[in-house]
């Protein structure tokens, strides 16, 4: 299909005719845009650029390291935004407190949440990495608190994620489907590429670190011991299982092929059963796939209904082709009910030391 050179702008001017308040948000996104294009920039030079490896062990997100070109990607998205009446305030995975706009400049009606550069870590190995964004109204005339961030997913007006490949693309969504917009760096602008972007119900391809098995739960053990039987299994088909540890490069995957990406609740730090962030990766990510008719959950609960508690909290993210997630929904409302016991533990097998009646 010709798509013609619809830009970026151009699809948000269409997207926001006469709706009230959106030509204030399509100018948010502009602007995110254009934070995009310089991180692009940056992560393109690689280490021509001097922008690679660690420089402490700070951070808004508790980890134990923290990469440079994080923080100059948080320092551009910051930049791009803050001036131009549109916000109302930022948080950044990279700051432990949600940024104040400064006194100089207007405070708008939106609140900006990112992850400025997902998988981080990659750029030493020169693998795919992005970015990843989140939109929320703040109608207030006060300066937002950071109570006024913890909006559950389903408020939120707009979301996205750029990702620095072989090009960069912007996927985007304003609650009116998922679009994905390719950067032409000759002219600087971004095209619309992949329109309506839909994630197909069925998928024979898993994302998973299976590092964690050990860790996991028995209804994700259950899931992953049936795809890795393939044809031989129950499933009666072959299953591809990766893991590239960048959210995004994995999520822009199942938008063009299909497939199901798991950071489920695990064992592993008691103090974390989940391992993503919730307000800067699962929201985002989370209606992004929703909007192209994908499933997203907990596994116990549709992640976009989930009411954040703090700003920096992790949890459990499966999504991904609607007929695998709810399988996998299943198995976990199926343990917690204690009707999938012969299912969901190598224990409980003919030559284990435990039997399925043994454990009832």
């Amino acid at each position: 299909m010709h798509l013609g050179r619809t830009t970026l702008s151009k699809f948000l001017i269409q997207q926001s005719d006469r709706v009230e308040g959106a030509s204030d948000l399509a100018a948010l996104l502009i602007d995110v845009a254009a934070a995009v294009k310089a991180i692009s920039a940056m992560t393109a030079k690689g280490a021509l650029g001097g922008v690679l490896g660690k420089v402490g062990n700070s951070g808004g997100h508790g980890d134990t390291q923290v990469i440079k070109l994080d923080l100059l990607a948080s320092d551009e998205m910051l930049r791009s935004c803050e001036w131009g009446g549109l916000v109302a305030g930022m948080a950044s995975k990279e700051l432990e407190q949600p940024y104040a706009i400064p006194d100089e400049f207007t405070r708008g009606r939106y609140l900006l949440l990112f992850d400025p550069l997902d998988g981080s870590l990659n750029t030493d190995v020169n693998s795919s990495v992005g970015t990843v964004f989140s939109v929320l109204r703040h109608d207030l005339a006060a300066p937002p608190s950071v109570a006024d961030y913890l909006q559950p997913g389903g408020k939120q007006v707009a979301a996205g994620y750029a990702i620095y490949g072989p090009a960069t693309m912007l996927v985007i969504t304003v609650g009116k489907g998922t679009h994905g917009f390719t950067l032409d760096r000759e002219i600087g602008n971004f095209i619309l590429t992949h329109p309506d972007l839909q994630v197909p119900q069925d998928s024979s391809e898993i994302a998973i670190n299976t590092s964690n098995a050990r860790f996991w739960e028995p209804p994700v053990n259950r899931y992953i011991s049936e795809c890795q039987a393939g044809k031989t299994g129950d499933r009666a088909r072959d299953f591809n299982l990766r893991w590239i540890a960048s959210m995004v490069a994995e999520v822009h995957h199942i938008l063009m092929r299909g497939g199901v990406f798991m950071y489920p609740r695990d064992t592993k730090d008691a103090n974390r059963p989940g391992r993503l962030r919730h307000m800067y990766e699962a929201n985002p990510i989370g209606l992004l796939i929703e909007q192209a008719g994908g499933r997203a959950t907990t596994g116990r609960r549709r992640l976009l209904e989930v009411q954040p508690e703090s700003l920096h909290q992790r949890i459990p993210v499966i999504l991904g082709s609607r007929n695998e997630v709810e399988r996998i929904e299943r198995y976990h409302a199926e343990f917690d009910s204690g009707s999938d016991r012969p299912y969901t533990s190598p224990l409980f097998n003919e030559r284990s030391l435990f039997r399925p009646e043994a454990h009832a």
